[in-house]
């Protein structure tokens, strides 16, 4: 007989914030010393009590996200199939804030720069750039620019419009008298004018690998 596939687990993620707080953390001191931390440790890191520490854990524990000896100080083991927020690979770690010219401002606290809550809005979609006519407004041929789906964009937004001939095209939206001027941040383009576009997005975000 061909051996079973295993089953993804029902469920792989806390709850609510507080209990992602708690699992991060606990995987966090585990990783720094070896062992897990006690429930006072989780409640004195998070500003909570020992009891509300407990409440959460037996909720994580009945979720099989977790596993402890409740004999122990020191059992709590995470399930190796938990998904908490900052491992997405869509998380890069945030470690300062920097200025031209200045040192970097160190981050006290773990903070992370998520992606997708930035980016990944119902209805987002990226395109890679080709060619140089937005140049001048930093986005360069190869680089990925996030739209998003909106028919109705305000003056001056960059856009991607399809054009009467089937082609889209990536350009400032203007609305002028009797039409629209579709404008290059380059000044060896022309601008297009047309009565009327078909506008599929508007430019969100620019992403760029160096």
């Amino acid at each position: 007989m061909p051996a079973s596939k295993t089953k993804r687990p029902k469920f792989t993620k806390p709850a609510t914030p507080r209990q992602s707080q708690i699992l991060t953390y606990a995987r966090d001191y585990a990783r720094e010393h070896g062992f897990s931390p006690t429930l006072q440790e989780l409640g004195d890191h998070l500003g909570i009590s020992k009891v509300t520490v407990y409440e959460h854990l037996t909720a994580l524990e009945e979720r099989g996200l977790v596993l402890r000896d409740r004999h122990k100080a020191r059992s709590l083991t995470l399930a190796p199939y938990v998904e908490l927020p900052d491992e997405r690979p869509t998380n890069l770690p945030l470690v300062g804030r920097i200025a031209a010219g200045r040192p970097i401002d160190a981050i006290e606290d773990r903070e992370t720069l998520d992606l997708e809550r930035i980016f990944a809005r119902k209805g987002t979609f990226a395109l890679e750039v080709r060619g140089d006519s937005m140049i001048d407004d930093q986005i360069r041929d190869g680089d990925y620019v996030v739209v998003e789906k909106r028919k109705q964009p305000r003056d001056g937004d960059t856009v991607v419009a399809l054009l009467d001939n089937g082609e889209a095209t990536l350009k400032r939206l203007f609305k002028e008298r009797g039409g629209y001027r579709l404008q290059a941040a380059n000044s060896n383009y022309k601008p297009i004018h047309t009565d009327k576009v078909n506008v599929q997005g508007v430019v969100v975000g620019v992403i760029r690998r160096y």
